[in-house]
């Protein structure tokens, strides 16, 4: 074969051109007279024919598509069949084409694997969810410090700024009972308080906290002689409560509150939607009713209050439940002709049974301050109360008006409520309450 057929196959297999020569493709090309030259035979004619053949197809997938430029790189033939292995042109050249020797390669197997099948994903069932971790349910006396924490904010704040590194004298105590009086704990218990700090103090250092434990100790005092329970279990056959007070003093609320107390009791109770003149009071009623499974006598608004009572007594009488609860409209104590209306409706009651009504509760709202201390003095005329409630502690700085209530009237406090809650109404607690509004423990 001729060296210029011989380097286009060395090329073709490895060969390396100089880089600065530029291959001529076309010199490459062996033309028909060079051939026949070559041919010495008709066997070494058919294998040259052959390899040509089986060349040039080989040659045209490895010639590029441009002439190779100076210093290119030749392209590597990187699709050429894997079972098929090209030796070197001598060996090419002397291959019988008739008995093709037997490939010794081992032919890499390059059947690609058959994917294995995912696994079918085991269905987990879903966690369940968590329990909503309820918070700790406060106990009454943490609820009631919280109620008066403005209040003994208040004090305590005034109480810190007065004694702290200082000498007890004159001037530290007149800033102290104004203070206490500010806090509408009542010029009484003011001067008590004070009047025991002097003792044998005077002219000595005295810490804020021993100010509060003194302040705690003369409120519980006062308040010792009126924290009765309300009983009910008086021997009638039908006890009647008759509930009265100002408008916006949660009467309605409280009927409510007392009914699912006694209720839980296991007595039978019945209530009564005095209060004709708002339509919103029947209808709370009516779901109180729902609630705690007490039948509720109700009227078109409107309707005689006075003439709704005489009913409501005489169904309770026929139906022989244990408490009878009345609610009344809400009215402002300076009213005559509201309190004359009052006095009727006590006065139908007792038609059914003089000794009725047994239980009138004043509710009274803490926020009013010492317009509470003349609701008292009048309705107390008018009605005859019997007890107090005191609502909406949690409202105001000036708690204390609770203090200077019982100094003055000393009626029993049953109930005090320090929020809206069905639970933010308790029996009242002396101790408690004296701790709780001087901000101690």
């Amino acid at each position: 074969m001729s060296e210029k057929k011989r380097g286009f196959l060395g090329r073709l297999f490895g060969g390396k051109e100089k880089p600065d020569e530029q291959p001529d493709i076309a010199a490459e090309t062996p033309s028909a007279s060079e051939e026949t030259d070559e041919r010495k035979d008709e066997d070494t004619a058919d294998v040259t024919a052959s390899v040509e053949m089986d060349v040039e197809p080989v040659a045209a997938m490895a010639m590029p598509s441009e002439p190779f430029g100076i210093g290119a790189e030749p392209q590597l033939i990187t699709d050429m069949p894997p079972t098929q292995v090209y030796a070197g042109p001598e060996e090419i050249l002397s291959t019988d084409l008739g008995d093709e020797p037997e490939d010794t390669t081992e032919t890499p197997d390059v059947t690609e694997p058959e994917p294995e099948p995912e696994p079918e994903p085991v269905q987990v069932p879903a966690p369940a969810p968590e329990p909503a971790l309820e918070e700790p349910k406060q106990s009454w006396f943490q609820r009631l410090k919280e109620g008066l924490s403005r209040s003994s904010a208040s004090l305590t704040e005034g109480i810190t700024s007065i004694f702290t590194k200082r000498k007890l004298d004159a001037s530290m105590l007149e800033e102290l009972e104004d203070i206490l009086i500010q806090a509408d704990l009542g010029v009484d218990t003011a001067m008590a308080i004070t009047e025991r700090l002097s003792d044998g103090r005077y002219n000595k250092e005295i810490s804020p906290e021993e100010v509060r434990q003194i302040l705690a100790e003369e409120v519980e005092k006062v308040l010792e002689p009126v924290a009765r329970p309300l009983d009910l279990d008086t021997g009638q056959k039908l006890h009647v409560v008759l509930m009265v007070g100002v408008n916006g003093t949660g009467k309605t609320t409280t009927i409510g509150k007392l009914s699912r107390k006694l209720r839980a009791e296991g007595k039978t109770v019945m209530l009564a939607a005095g209060d004709t003149f708002r339509a919103a009071a029947v209808e709370q009623l009516k779901i109180w009713g729902e609630r705690t499974g007490a039948e509720v006598i109700a009227r078109d608004t409107g309707a005689d209050a006075a003439g709704l009572a005489f009913d409501a007594m005489k169904e309770a009488l026929e139906k022989q439940v244990d408490v009878l609860l009345i609610d009344t409209a809400g009215r402002l104590q300076n009213k005559a002709e509201l309190m004359d209306e009052l006095e009727k409706v006590i006065r139908v009651i007792k038609k059914h049974d003089p000794e009725a009504p047994h239980t009138v509760l004043l509710t009274l709202d803490a926020t009013t301050g010492q317009n509470a201390l003349n609701q008292v003095e009048i309705f107390g005329k008018v009605s005859g109360v019997t007890g107090l409630v005191m609502t909406k502690l949690d409202g105001t700085a000036r708690g204390g008006i609770l203090v200077a209530i019982a100094a003055k009237h000393g009626l029993p406090v049953h109930f005090i409520g320090v929020g809206e809650g069905v639970e933010d109404l308790e029996p009242f607690s002396a101790k408690d309450f004296a701790n709780a509004i001087a901000g101690l423990a």
